[in-house]
């Protein structure tokens, strides 16, 4: 298993009183990752420490403000891709299909495309099947993490990690149309209500939903992850 792959999907999960208590073991596993430079596991150090000593209640306040209630910072991938297309649903059969190719079966409430779904996923599977599904996403990782750096929030770093994960460059084109999209006030309680009023039920997100099973998740690491279940079991 892919300890790091696993570690940043619990990082990117809606924060719980549990999920706080597995933030030193966390810290440890990225800042022993090689494969990330030493600022970005020193960013990731800061945001673990946030995450473990800040109050839940104002983490959890800033996760809804960020990933929630803001289009532009959506944590379900297909989002930034293809929108409320009639093509989004299609991508979402393949991906869930994938799973099961695989041999698991989403146990969460979440979207398959929900990012922090998809690292548990990876972090089981081979490290080239792995680097090559994150390249594929390279744009959005790399867009993602200029949005929050814009808007000074450390969960920068899980993207920046990411992105180096991903290995290779990002296609710059796609990354600037990204970012020339115009990004959500997520203080604006009527145009949110507006822009999610039509899909809300198919596509809206579970801030509740986060992590299902996080406790025990460390002594898990080396299982297949939590919102995974194995249909062979």
């Amino acid at each position: 298993m892919d300890r790091t792959l696993k570690a940043l999907s619990l990082i990117l999960s809606y924060p719980t009183a549990e999920l706080q208590g597995c933030m030193q073991e966390i810290d440890a596993i990225l800042a022993a990752e090689p494969r990330l430079a030493a600022a970005t596991r020193a960013a990731l150090r800061s945001l673990t420490a946030d995450l473990a000593r800040a109050d839940l209640y104002t983490l959890q306040e800033r996760y809804v403000m960020l990933f929630d209630r803001s289009r532009s910072l959506s944590l379900n991938l297909f989002e930034h891709v293809h929108g409320e297309s009639r093509e989004r649903g299609g991508a979402m059969v393949s991906l869930l299909e994938t799973y099961r190719a695989a041999g698991f079966e989403p146990a969460t409430s979440e979207l398959p495309d929900h990012l922090p779904v998809l690292l548990e996923f990876l972090s089981t599977r081979p490290a080239r099947e792995a680097q090559e599904i994150l390249a594929d996403g390279a744009h959005i990782l790399d867009a993602l993490a200029k949005r929050l750096g814009r808007r000074e929030s450390e969960y920068a770093a899980v993207f920046t990690a990411l992105s180096a994960l991903a290995g290779g460059v990002a296609d710059a084109e796609a990354v600037a149309g990204m970012l020339a999209q115009p990004e959500d006030d997520p203080t604006d309680l009527a145009a949110l209500d507006a822009v999610w009023e039509e899909t809300e039920v198919t596509f809206g997100p579970d801030p509740n939903a986060g992590c299902p099973q996080v406790r025990d998740m460390l002594a898990l690491m080396d299982q297949p992850a939590p919102t995974l279940r194995n249909r062979s079991a």
